[in-house]
């Protein structure tokens, strides 16, 4: 028997709307955050934690904030915790916020200001990677992403 069309409209209602006002999640991405990246950071260096080596190659999802991007026509960002205004890679590296992401957006995905808090969702690299075209150095990275604001 085939559902109505009276019991298809409401979930169809509620899908449109979590997607008109940005509340939708991939459902199978787990859930990122700054403060549990690094098992520690000290003169040896930073090591990540447990939890963050085993989500490698899977779904997540992090909140944060776009940095002005090295170049505007580059394919990738650093999402930071707290809003950066001024171009981190033009400043010391004393500027430089120590909990960051790089984020590779997946084709067609339009950057957004970098004052407002944003979701990216993607998969997670994990390890040192140094970008062919620009040089950028990583350790974290959430590839094919996409981004909504919040």
């Amino acid at each position: 028997m085939r559902p109505s069309a009276r019991s298809i409209l409401p979930a169809a209602c509620l899908v449109g709307l979590l997607l008109l006002t940005g509340r939708a999640v991939a459902v199978d991405a787990t859930r990122m955050t700054f403060a549990e990246l690094y098992a520690s950071v000290g003169i040896l260096g930073m090591k990540l934690s447990d939890r963050i080596q085993g989500l490698a190659g899977k779904p997540v999802a992090m909140r944060g904030y776009m940095a002005p991007p090295l170049k505007p026509e580059a394919d990738f960002f650093v999402l930071t915790k707290e809003p950066v205004s001024l171009c981190p890679f033009c400043q010391s590296d004393a500027d430089w916020p120590a909990d960051i992401v790089v984020v590779y957006l997946r084709k067609g995905t339009a950057l957004t200001s970098c004052m407002e808090p944003i979701e990216v969702s993607g998969t997670l690299e994990v390890g040192f990677k140094t970008d062919p075209r620009t040089g950028f150095v990583s350790l974290l990275r959430i590839v094919d992403a996409g981004l909504r604001r919040l």
